[in-house]
């Protein structure tokens, strides 16, 4: 199997920047960096520690402004080395995907959605943050 790690945990907010403000102020994480998803809509923003090989923290803004009263954890990342062979190993065990292709971000990273057992959320994510 190629899955090597959580690679990330996606919380969609409200506003990005109080959220980078409190998660860096208050609970002491650094601001990785941000980025402008292709969509046009969705921001993105990665924290973490110091630890470089640690899993980080994915804040998105845009996806859904109406978020519930606890919060909104949208999905966990799985990382992968190559994102199409994990794709067609899933494949073949009838795994439900939401994405139809694969995504590729400003920056270079990759990543396909897939859905678990309940219809959570979890994300293939090929990393050019190495």
């Amino acid at each position: 199997m190629a899955i090597k790690k959580i690679e990330h945990v996606g919380i969609q907010v409200r506003d990005l920047e109080s959220s980078i403000e409190f998660y860096t102020k208050v609970i002491g994480m650094e601001l990785k960096g941000t980025l402008d998803h292709t969509n046009g809509v969705i921001r993105l923003a990665f924290l973490g520690f110091k630890n470089h090989n640690e899993t980080e923290l994915e804040l998105i803004e845009g996806y859904n402004p109406d978020l519930p009263t606890e919060g909104k954890v949208h999905h966990i990342a799985l990382t992968v080395d190559e994102l199409e062979p994990e794709i067609e190993r899933l494949r073949g065990l009838n795994v439900s995907f939401i994405d139809e292709e694969i995504t590729t971000l400003p920056n270079g990273s990759r990543y396909m959605f897939f859905r678990g057992p309940d219809g959570e959320w979890i994300e293939l994510f090929e990393s050019t943050r190495k």
